[in-house]
């Protein structure tokens, strides 16, 4: 978690300053007692309710197993329990709360679902930006267990025609392959980015490890279909001079 949460800022390019590049360096070179406590740090700055939540829940599993060792007569084994599960609970909110803290930084920066795509567990071949416009919309691909997932970044209207053409293109070399299509956003039918990777995962499975194995091999011969910006051609550009025929 700690070290996929500096992944997934630098490739994400964070803004917010509680997960900054130097941040995610510092984090992902640090040792793990040095990265509890920064990460702990930016948890607070994203929910100052966190830490107290965090620790209250741990202490409160240890209090409670600590009060009905006293009332039971068997304290000497409830206590060290308590204090396992105590320990228990407070790794998992922490976890989770950490989790939370870095999908909030990398929220509505270009490249976060692409960064969300390559950290996801398991057997998934990711390329980012197969497709774009000079409008920064872009669409992502990952082929994985269900089939061809494409995902795509930036203004809902626009991403429309440009996952619609991606879909068609895919299609013709990925025969009868299943195609999802996710749009990244806060909007209607949109997925948000803490949301995409448990989308992705909750997915049928429909193919086996040979059958993705073809498909990349496939999808290999597709070249990017990134579209040349649109407007005026500029007017000082010199046409290169074509070579004289030699006399005989």
């Amino acid at each position: 978690m700690l070290r996929s949460m500096a992944r997934m800022s630098r490739k994400a390019g964070a803004a917010d300053r509680a997960l900054t590049r130097e941040t995610a360096e510092d984090l992902a070179n640090a040792g793990r007692l040095k990265q509890m406590r920064m990460v702990a740090g930016l948890i607070r700055k994203s929910d100052p309710k966190a830490i107290p939540i965090i620790v209250g829940s741990g202490l409160g599993v240890l209090v409670i197993l600590l009060i009905v060792g006293l009332l039971t007569g068997l304290a000497a084994l409830l206590v060290p329990l308590g204090v396992l599960l105590g320990v228990l609970v407070a790794m998992i909110l922490f976890g989770r709360y950490a989790q939370a803290a870095q999908y909030a930084a990398i929220e509505g920066q270009p490249g976060a679902a692409a960064a969300v795509l390559q950290n996801m567990r398991g057997n998934w071949t990711v390329t980012p930006a197969v497709s774009a416009n000079r409008n920064m919309d872009v669409v992502h691909r990952t082929v994985g267990r269900p089939g061809v997932v494409l995902v795509g970044e930036g203004s809902p209207n626009r991403l429309a025609s440009l996952m619609a053409a991606e879909k068609k293109r895919v299609a013709r070399v990925a025969y009868e392959v299943p195609i999802f299509e996710f749009q990244v956003g806060n909007g209607e039918g949109q997925v948000p980015v803490s949301k995409l990777q448990r989308k992705i995962m909750r997915l049928p499975r429909n193919l086996k490890p040979a059958a993705i194995s073809d498909i990349n091999h496939r999808l290999k011969a597709l070249q990017p279909s990134l579209q040349a910006p649109k407007g005026p051609i500029p007017k000082n550009i010199r046409q290169p001079k074509m070579p004289r025929p030699k006399a005989r």
